[in-house]
């Protein structure tokens, strides 16, 4: 199978023309460096074992030697040879000229060892494991930049191709682009259990240098995993790792772990929306449980699409994870981000996903049409509430949401009488 288009190929290229440098930073295994090489004019991969040492004591030396090289030039790994940072940097501001330079990495770097932020110089761009679309399993027979332009599109008796069964087998397969290339489903399965097997018996400890017991790492995806898409807090996911009985969890060593995960951009917690339609004490602030990629969590947990059939309640929080990535990736050129929002009374939004030029969309997540019902009352008592809001405080309104979205894994979308639109996460596209 050739290159599968990503929603970064628009991004990378339009970033190209504006900056002297992009960064590519995201999770192992997400097609970072493929999708670099497609307009990179060289290449230099500091992970290359016949070359290794010798990139790294250039680097030592005279950084700048590894910039010379057709351009755009992909630096591969760059955090490798932190220094290699601000030579880049520098390099951009002597040449003056856009589109020097394409950055990837799989992990975070202490910024103590960067001099310069980059900031005008080196832009940054977020890569996920690849969205429904991008892996050819939605039919992207509904657009979510178009809904946000035009919010009063037909949308009514557009199909999704996808059964239940097949929406499952995706979210334990994951959107790691390595799995586009194997024959066999089962052969695809071993894929996510070989990233989480390998991120903890290595890339958690080599990340930063600190050594990490692989167990414990398990239990802490598992615990996790077991917590995903909702508020659990730090207290209740330590609990968790004691229970197994065969590892102990201080808070700071929790905190450690975690603070690795995040840096192998593994976990991504959502953070809370926050609006002033309730009182402060009322909203629940903390973060939302999450994963990069829904499969993380499903080989955390060692289940198998046979058995997540049989437990679809466990399969509705795996598909939350599944919105959530496919809606980032739809929205990676707006400047968006998502939160969540969800209260002492029980009133939620799954997800708030928020563009760059202040437009909102809320949306629940259901797997099943049974809940439907309930969602749509979720997000319409919230526009309600932000209504009622605003008549009182005529001087600062908050701006009411631009859709109301019930995502399924049903069959058909349609909008409402009371305009909230249901829509197959399988119909999606940009």
């Amino acid at each position: 199978m050739g290159y599968l288009k990503r929603t970064a190929d628009v991004v990378l290229r339009e970033h190209l023309e504006a900056f002297g440098a992009v960064l590519i930073e995201g999770p192992k295994w997400c097609g970072k460096t493929t999708t670099a090489e497609q307009v990179a004019k060289s290449v230099i991969k500091l992970q290359d074992t016949d070359m290794r040492d010798e990139y790294l004591a250039t680097a030592a030396t005279k950084p700048s030697l590894l910039l010379n090289g057709a351009t755009p030039r992909l630096i591969d790994e760059w955090q490798d040879a932190p220094v290699l940072w601000d030579a880049v940097r520098t390099m951009v501001d002597k040449r003056v000229e856009p589109g020097q330079f394409i950055l990837t990495g799989s992990n975070a770097v202490d910024k103590s060892q960067i001099h310069h932020s980059g900031t005008g110089r080196i832009s940054k761009l977020t890569m996920l494991p690849m969205s429904l679309w991008e892996s050819g399993d939605s039919n992207g027979k509904i657009s979510l930049l178009e809904l946000f332009d035009n919010p009063e599109l037909d949308i009514d008796g557009v199909e999704s191709d996808m059964s239940v069964e097949e929406l499952v087998f995706c979210g334990c397969r994951g959107g790691w682009p390595a799995t586009m290339n194997v024959k066999s489903d089962k052969a695809k399965l071993l894929v996510a259990r070989n990233y989480v097997k390998t991120m903890c018996s290595d890339d958690i400890s080599r990340v930063d240098g600190v050594s990490r017991d692989e167990l414990l790492t398990r239990m802490i995806l598992r615990a996790y995993a077991r917590n995903i898409s909702t508020l659990s807090k730090k207290s209740t996911l330590i609990a968790d790792v004691a229970a197994s009985g065969e590892v102990s969890c201080s808070e700071p060593t929790f905190d450690d772990y975690v603070g690795a995960l995040r840096k192998l951009f593994v976990v991504c917690d959502i953070g809370a929306w926050c609006p002033a339609i309730r009182s402060k004490t009322a909203i629940r602030t903390g973060p939302k449980r999450s994963f990069v990629d829904p499969s993380i969590a499903v080989a955390a947990l060692g289940l198998t699409p046979e058995a997540l059939l049989n437990q679809l309640k466990t399969f509705g929080f795996i598909f939350e994870q599944m919105c959530i990535r496919d809606f980032k990736a739809y929205t990676l050129d707006f400047d968006s981000h998502i939160s969540h929002y969800r209260d002492r009374y029980g009133l939620e939004s799954d997800l708030v996903l928020h563009l760059g030029d202040g437009r909102y969309a809320l949306i629940e997540c259901k797997l099943g049409s049974k809940e439907i019902e309930d969602g749509a009352s979720h997000l319409l008592e919230l526009k309600r509430l932000i209504r009622e809001y605003n008549k009182k405080e005529k001087q600062m309104p908050l701006r009411e949401p631009d859709l109301l979205i019930v995502i399924t894994g049903g069959k058909m979308a349609y909008t409402r009488p009371d305009g909230v639109k249901i829509i197959p996460l399988a119909c999606i596209k940009e």
